[in-house]
This record gives structure tokens, C-alpha cells and sequence, in this order.
């Protein structure tokens, strides 16, 4: 108990400091202690771990998320124009007349953007709707010319999916937990152009470049409960996207835009009033906005307040929610059909597709099934199966662009065993990555050069130490091989018997009391007395043969 109260005391003084942070209005002391169990709390249930609760307190407030993901098609053309689709293009250098909505222009669907939201939609086990239909939304954006927006609400093109997501959780965060959450639906839309502000001129610039581009909205149920879980079903949902080519998923780009609906509850009591947090750009702001907006409105409840129906966005400099407008008054968007765009169909087969329709504009499902990439849970599976490799390794290998494909290059040109790669792979590699800010596609060192000095170890040729040398060094120099580095700098292996038996003699006589140790038992110093001999070998001395000889010496 002494244990654990010291723990929880240091927890909550930690806690303590960074309520400045999540509630910097606060300044009343007897809020504090409500705010930081309120923090623990939400933060054990996330991790799944167990806490003490006296009797007599009611239930504890629990979070509710649902996200909405607007993913940009990846395509040459957007939605119903012939525009092309480029991020920072000069401004209004791809607008085409309907993208103007100049009078008299037509949509005309994208066959590309149809056959991607239909391949999500099979990826994520949707029913695809083999007839869905075209709306107009309308509100007055100053980036949206036609004044509403073509999108898909009363039929959308796919519904009911599943996405299964899995995060690290545990107390050393290597056990994997795995979790799913429903898909209302996806749905095609065009999105809107971008509004520049120029404070200095106090005045709004309008390009729209990116008006009209084609858009997918993934709806998702409200099944998540922290903002943890949030940003590994975004993850997810990223590679699948990548995985399928329908969306490339730079979040940096706006290529992926999250929107999250939060709300607060105790569990059998209805859903509290939810607030929206708008066009989040990035999966560690998602999970700082829903776990700082999710405090907050327990906070809120806790006072006697009430939370208020409202959109808010997320600022991450200070990492708080902030209040844009309020959602008290329903919306009311005048949703009518689209005109001007037939319902879309969706078939089959080739053979189940009407007589005398062009190939090129039928969407078959048999053809965009056969499609279909391996998605990343059948890849980490494989990973698992195939290598040996831990199944927290395979989400590292599988979530970081380029790393599976490195790795497997990696063991085809070695003798080094998987785990041994895995191991170079994510603590070497990836480490000097890390710092200097590079993909894998832009690592100085191949698939191929770091096979090479794997196999050098491998055959005894250099020793682990010398490997890690030779690994920084061909960093710093990548026109070079690591045999040509191991030759030049002499960091070869000893294998001379004669010098190692007087280094080894060297290190006995000048340490007795650790050659005494070991002859009474205490075989560990051994390790010791190695250390001290590859230390005057500089690492290149045999390890196998240092170790026969000390023991020889050391009887």
C-alpha cells in the first residue's frame, strides 16, 4: 500500500503541474483535485487499467468519439470537371468553368473517383450500393461558387463497414489490443476552395484550386472513447487508404481532414451533448484535441455547467479546443437531388452491366475486387508468420512508410536471422532517421550495403561493435562498401592466437581479485575481464576465442 500511495502521490503532483495547461483559467484549489482525478481516470480507462472506487461515487464520466474523415481521391482530374488536381499550384491556375460555376456548365462524374470510393468501400467490408444518388447541400461558403455542394445524402455509395484498428497498450506499451469500429457509410462529394486572409490588407483571397476536387467522407460510428483509440483507427484508415491507392494520405497536405464529435456520459445514461471539433491535421493533434475536449466537458459537468452544442477547432500551440460557433439552431442545408447528374450504378459483372455501355464507363465490382491490394493487418500477419518477429515489431515495420519493404530486402541479401535484422532495422536505422528528420527512401544506406555488413559479422569477419562502426561511417560516406571500410581502417577481426593469449595473460595478471571471483564461482566477472581485452583490441578480437582462452586462464 506504502507503494502504491508514493505512486499515485507522484502521478497526481505531475498531474498538478500540467493543469495549467489543459485549464489555465483555473485558479481555484479546491477545483484541482476533481480535474486531476478526472485525468487519471479517463487516462486508466484508455489503458484498460484496473482502479480502486470507493462504494458510494457514482459512476464515472466516460468519453464517447465518432470521427468523420473527409480523404482526398487520388486522382489526375477532380470529381466532375477536367481541372487537374495539384497541391501548390499557383492560385486559380486549375479552375475549369464549372469549377467557377459559370451558367450553362455540367458535371461530368469521374469514373477514377467512383471506382476508389468502391474500393474503399470493399476494403473496409461495406455493402456497396449498386444504386446511389447525387445531392445538393447548400450554404453560403465564399469558396464554394455555385453556392452548394454536390454530395451524396439520402443514397450514398457504400454503407455498414467495419474498421479493425489495434493499438500498443499495457504498462510497458508492447501488448497489442485490438478494437473495431462500425462505418456509417462513405459517401462522394466535391470539396470546396480554400479562403486566404490577409490581415495586413484586412481583406479574403479566394483560390479555387481546390474547389470541386473529389472527396470521400468516411462516417464513423461513435464507438471510440479516448483519443488514443482516435488516432490508431485514423492510422489505420491512412494505410488502408495508401495501401489501396485511393488517397495518399498526407494529412500535412490536407489530404486527410478529421473531424471529431466528442460528448461526455456516465454509462447506462443517455449520450451527452456532443460539440464538433473541425479539420484536424494530424493523428497526435487528434489525440491531444479529443482527450483535452473530453476533460473538459466532464470539468463542465462537474462545475453544474452544461455543455453547449457547438463546433469547435483545435489550436495546437496551445493544445485547446477553442469555440467557432454554436449548433443550438438545426442546420437547415435544403438538401434537394442533383439534377443535373443520373443515379449511379454500380454492377456486378461485366455480364450483369446494360448492352451497349461503353467499358470505360461501368464500375464493376468483380474487376475492382480482383484489385484489391493485401491491406496492412494481412501484411503484419504475414510479417508474424513468415520472420518470427514479435507482432509489436510488425506495426513498426508496417506503419512507417518504405520499412517493410527495407527489412524484407534486407534478410533476402544476409545470413543474419529475421530478428537480428529486426533489431538493426529499428535501432540503428531508424534512430539516425529519426534525427535527422528522413523517409526510408532517403536513408544513405541500403537494403543491400547494410546485408553487407551483417553478413561481414555473419562470417566473422568483424565483430558487433565494429559493425556499429562500420554503420555510422557508411552514413557519413555512402559511395563507399563496408568491406572497403573494414580494409581501410583495419577493423578486421584478430584472429592471431598468439596476440590474443598475451593480451588475454595481460588482463589476468593486472586483475586478480576478478580472476579469484571467478575461480570461486562467480562466473559473470568473466564478462568483465572480455570487456577489458576487446577494449585493447579496440573490438576486434575474436569474442568466441577470447572467451576459451580467459576461461583456460581463469580455472
Amino acid at each position: 500500500m506504502a507503494g502504491s500511495s508514493a505512486g499515485m502521490t507522484a502521478l497526481l503532483c505531475n498531474m498538478n503541474k500540467r493543469i495549467a495547461i489543459f485549464y489555465p483559467t483555473i485558479t481555484y484549489q479546491r477545483h484541482n483535485w476533481c480535474v486531476i482525478r478526472r485525468i487519471c481516470m479517463s487516462v486508466s480507462r484508455c489503458q484498460s487499467q484496473a482502479q480502486t472506487k470507493r462504494k458510494s461515487a457514482p459512476q464515472e464520466l466516460v468519453g464517447v468519439v465518432g470521427l468523420e474523415i473527409h480523404a482526398q481521391i487520388h486522382s489526375n482530374t477532380k470529381l466532375f470537371s477536367g481541372s487537374q488536381v495539384g497541391f501548390q499550384a499557383p492560385p486559380n491556375s486549375l479552375v475549369s468553368f464549372f469549377d467557377a460555376s459559370l451558367p450553362g456548365t455540367l458535371p461530368v462524374l469521374n469514373r477514377r473517383c467512383v471506382e476508389a470510393a468502391v474500393m474503399t468501400g470493399l476494403a473496409l467490408n461495406c455493402t456497396i450500393n449498386r444504386k446511389s444518388l447525387f445531392d445538393r447541400k447548400h450554404y453560403f461558403y465564399a469558396d464554394l461558387p455555385a453556392g452548394y455542394q454536390i454530395t451524396q445524402q439520402r443514397l450514398p455509395i457504400a454503407v455498414d463497414g467495419t474498421l479493425t484498428y489495434s493499438h500498443l497498450g499495457g504498462r510497458k506499451r508492447n501488448t497489442v489490443v485490438t478494437k473495431s469500429v462500425r462505418i456509417k457509410q462513405i459517401q462522394l462529394e466535391q470539396d470546396s476552395g480554400k479562403s486566404l486572409h490577409d490581415d495586413y490588407r484586412s481583406q479574403t483571397l479566394i483560390d479555387l484550386n481546390r474547389a470541386g476536387v473529389g472527396l470521400m467522407e468516411l462516417v464513423m460510428e461513435p464507438d471510440m472513447s479516448c483519443g488514443e483509440e482516435a488516432a490508431a483507427a485514423v492510422r489505420e484508415m491512412q494505410l488502408i487508404l495508401q495501401a489501396l491507392g485511393t488517397c495518399q494520405g498526407n494529412m500535412a497536405e490536407g489530404q486527410l481532414r478529421v473531424d471529431a464529435n466528442v460528448s461526455v456520459h456516465r454509462p447506462g445514461d443517455p449520450w451527452g451533448i456532443r460539440t464538433e471539433v473541425k479539420n484536424i491535421n494530424s493523428a497526435r493533434n487528434l489525440a491531444r484535441a479529443i482527450d483535452y475536449e473530453i476533460q473538459r466537458q466532464m470539468f463542465v459537468l462537474e462545475s453544474g455547467g452544461t455543455v453547449q452544442n457547438e463546433t469547435r477547432s483545435f489550436d495546437g500551440k496551445t493544445g485547446h479546443t477553442i469555440p467557432m460557433r454554436d449548433k443550438e439552431g438545426l442546420q437547415d442545408y435544403r438538401f434537394m437531388p442533383e439534377p443535373n447528374l443520373p443515379p449511379l450504378m454500380v454492377y456486378e459483372a461485366c455480364s450483369t452491366a446494360p448492352p451497349g455501355v461503353a467499358p470505360s464507363q461501368v464500375v464493376v465490382l468483380e474487376e475492382v475486387r480482383e484489385r484489391l491490394p493485401d491491406l496492412p493487418s494481412v501484411r503484419r500477419q504475414r510479417l508474424v508468420e513468415t520472420y518470427g518477429i514479435l507482432p509489436e515489431h510488425s506495426f513498426t515495420l508496417v506503419n512507417e512508410d518504405g520499412l517493410m519493404d527495407y527489412f524484407e530486402a534486407v534478410v533476402k541479401e544476409t545470413k543474419a536471422g529475421p530478428r537480428k535484422v529486426i533489431g538493426w532495422v529499428m535501432k540503428e536505422l531508424q534512430g539516425l532517421l529519426h534525427q535527422q528528420n528522413l523517409s526510408v527512401s532517403q536513408s544513405p544506406i541500403s537494403p543491400q550495403a547494410l546485408a553487407q555488413i551483417l553478413n561481414l559479422q555473419e562470417n566473422g569477419q568483424i565483430s558487433s561493435s565494429i559493425a556499429k562502426q562500420v554503420f555510422q561511417e557508411l552514413w557519413k560516406t555512402p559511395g563507399k562498401t563496408a568491406q572497403q571500410i573494414v580494409k581501410e581502417q583495419d577493423l578486421g577481426i584478430v584472429n592471431d592466437s598468439t596476440e590474443i593469449h598475451r593480451i588475454c595473460q595481460k588482463v589476468v595478471d593486472s586483475h586478480p581479485d576478478q580472476v579469484q571471483a571467478i575461480r570461486s564461482g562467480n562466473k559473470k566477472v568473466l564478462n568483465k575481464l572480455m570487456g577489458l581485452v576487446q577494449k585493447e583490441t579496440k573490438g576486434r578480437a575474436d569474442p568466441v576465442l577470447v572467451r576459451a582462452i580467459l576461461e583456460q586462464k581463469t580455472n
